[in-house]
């Protein structure tokens, strides 16, 4: 009988002394290489938050931007890092996406003219070339900057200039330039010798957006581990605000050019631009960004927000 209670003994101490479950994978495709729009996400995996929400978090740089909703889509991850605008269009396009969290909760765009150059005004627009890198949404937010100023596509000229949108503008091959983030590209250009500025395109007419949002496969969703990552970057987002100087040096720390003078600027002007509830879901914002390409023409019918977004801890 003795040896019969030191068995059990031994075995329940094996057992307290194991973790009770084995953390889960996750694997998150992020839209672009790590930067500080990614901060909450990064500090969330430095400070241990995902390892105590019994998660193992895959972060994956795509080699192109484009492909990280597509992979999600085809269930080749968990979850991407994406953009509100192009979710509409993506959920119209047929792929099974939905928005399950919120990590930049304001727009980043902008439309960005030279400092020292003749555009004050959207209606300077007129005549002018503007540069751009992904056809659809970036047309139709043009679109309705124009409009507010009584202009329309006829009146100005969109050049394709891929993702070198501050070489086209610094070179003059265009005069302004639509999809560049405020965050980063005027300190890019500041960098390279020139001087920048922006007109917000939620104070000319656009409709306020969700930047970077989550999104995930609607048919495969795992409700819970999806509540877990985003508690786990809730966490982050509040340590950030609570500790600035500690989070700021502990995300440099992360990589080596994540402390650099374009990356240390971001970092401030993103900083306060995060969801404090990546979570919750602004119903209206997604209705009214809806009509808004309706309005475009983009889209052929208005979507409820049940099929583009939903709050992943809220009762089925």
């Amino acid at each position: 009988m003795k040896a019969l209670f030191r068995s059990v003994c031994a075995a329940a101490l094996l057992l307290t002394a194991s973790p009770a479950t084995a953390a889960e994978k996750l694997t998150l495709m992020l839209d672009w290489f790590v930067n500080p729009d990614h901060a909450p996400i990064i500090l969330a995996e430095e400070k241990g938050f995902f390892a105590e929400a019994g998660l193992e978090v895959e972060i994956v740089s795509p080699s192109d931007p484009a492909d990280p909703p597509k992979l999600v889509a085809a269930g080749k991850a968990d979850l991407a890092v994406s953009y509100q605008p192009q979710l509409h269009l993506q959920v119209h396009e047929g792929l099974p996406l939905v928005r399950v969290g919120t990590l930049v909760g304001t727009p980043l765009n902008c439309l960005m003219v030279s400092a020292d150059g003749p555009i004050e005004t959207v209606a300077d627009l007129a005549g002018k070339r503007i540069g751009f890198s992904v056809a659809g949404v970036e047309q139709a937010i043009v679109a309705g900057l124009l409009k507010q100023a009584g202009l329309d596509a006829e009146d100005i000229e969109m050049v394709n200039v891929n993702w070198s949108l501050t070489p086209a503008l610094l070179s003059r091959q265009v005069d302004a330039t639509i999809g560049g983030f405020r965050n980063f590209e005027l300190t890019q250009m500041r960098l390279a010798g020139g001087e920048g500025r922006c007109l917000f395109v939620e104070e000319e007419g656009v409709p306020a957006y969700d930047e970077l949002i989550f999104v995930a496969h609607r048919g495969s969703l795992d409700r819970d581990r999806v509540s877990r990552f985003l508690g786990a970057v809730e966490r982050a987002t509040h340590y950030m605000l609570n500790h600035p100087a500690e989070a700021k040096a502990l995300f440099a720390g992360h990589a080596p050019d994540l402390g650099d003078e374009l990356n240390t600027a971001a970092w401030d002007d993103t900083f306060g631009r995060f969801a404090t509830s990546p979570a919750a879901l602004d119903h209206g914002r997604y209705a009214r960004f809806e009509a808004f390409l309706h309005e475009e023409g983009l889209i052929p019918a208005i979507l409820p927000v049940a099929q583009l977004a939903m709050d992943v801890g809220a009762a089925e």
